[in-house]
């Protein structure tokens, strides 16, 4: 009989909450509804981590569907070291259409309420002291707030 196999370990690395600007709405492409949220600043706290997230960046955003988006956010943290990490998060984010619907009209929906997972890529100076991100797998679970995203990001192990 085969065995069952053991599921990778997660390590929790970090919060990141990031600070939007309104949404820059494209419209209703052959893709879906398009939507670009400007990334204007944030905060990044976790065990050996804490830092901010630099106004540089956007959360691109695609709505093929009424329950469904698919976001790919690109940004840069700058850590209290002084290393810049350049983030590179694909997610996905689904949830009944209404509770979308309140999410892009910028009202808070319970989290509980909506599956928000994603991957960030974190790449780092390769010859600094985060240099192991660069070798690493990152799995996060995100959270649609007011004013942003909060995003808990974990390694993979």
């Amino acid at each position: 009989m085969a065995q069952t196999p053991t599921p990778p370990v997660l390590d929790f690395v970090a919060t990141i909450d990031v600070e939007v600007s309104p949404t820059i709405d494209i419209g209703t492409t052959a893709q879906g509804i398009r939507r670009v949220a400007p990334i204007r600043g944030g905060t990044v706290t976790g065990p050996g981590l804490s830092g901010k997230v630099l106004d540089a960046g956007a959360d691109f955003q695609r709505y093929p569907a009424h329950d469904l988006a698919f976001l790919e956010a690109n940004y840069v943290l700058e850590l209290d070291d002084g290393q810049r990490i350049l983030v590179e998060n694909r997610a996905m984010r689904t949830a009944d259409p209404a509770d979308l619907e309140r999410m892009m009209a910028g009202e808070t929906v319970d989290p509980s309420r909506v599956y928000f997972r994603c991957v960030p890529g974190l790449s780092a100076d390769d010859s600094g002291p985060h240099a192991w991100m660069n070798r690493t797998l990152f799995l996060g679970v995100g959270e649609r707030l007011a004013t942003g995203v909060r995003i808990d990001v974990f390694r993979v192990r």
